[in-house]
């Protein structure tokens, strides 16, 4: 039995990037770089600085997605554990909180997010029922790319591999 209000979500994302956990860290806490690497964040703006820790920060963040829709939202750090974990609380268009958990493992970073999530505009929460599929499908891919982005930015190239003698 699902108790959750059905014009919210859960969204859960995994990616595993082939970097330390210092940089990729660095690649997460520096919000304005975003654009060098995920293709959906067009700007970032700061309207507060947060202490040395980032925590208190508040970033303006202007998104495309894979629908014809842009998202502008505001995210305030609310939770800093350097190398370890980030949680932001969003507002604007979408609502909610997120969480990034880094763990370092041997040679790679793995990265969970999880954004629980409400959409703010009345249209949105009155079709959620209906389109929580186009929702969620829409989310993934702005994720798979910010993972796939987030590679390209930090993981070294793959060495060439030797022509076959023949």
């Amino acid at each position: 039995l699902c108790t959750m209000p059905r014009d919210h979500f859960d969204l859960v994302s995994h990616w595993r990037i082939r970097a330390p956990v210092e940089q990729v860290w660095a690649a997460l806490t520096d919000p304005p770089g975003w654009p060098r690497w995920w293709p959906y964040v067009h700007q970032v703006r700061l309207l507060q600085r947060g202490g040395a820790d980032g925590v208190g920060a508040v970033q303006r963040i202007v998104w495309s997605t894979r629908l014809p829709y842009r998202i502008v939202i505001d995210v305030e750090s609310i939770e800093a554990v350097r190398h370890q974990r980030l949680r932001g609380r969003s507002r604007g268009q979408l609502e909610g909180e997120g969480l990034w958990l880094l763990r370092a493992e041997a040679g790679f970073t793995n990265v969970t997010y999880v954004w629980r999530v409400r959409a703010a505009r009345r249209w949105m929460r009155w079709l959620a029922p209906l389109l929580a599929p186009v929702y969620r499908w829409n989310h993934d891919g702005v994720m798979r790319a910010g993972e796939a982005g987030l590679r390209r930015y930090l993981e070294p190239p793959e060495p060439p591999r030797p022509a076959s003698e023949g």
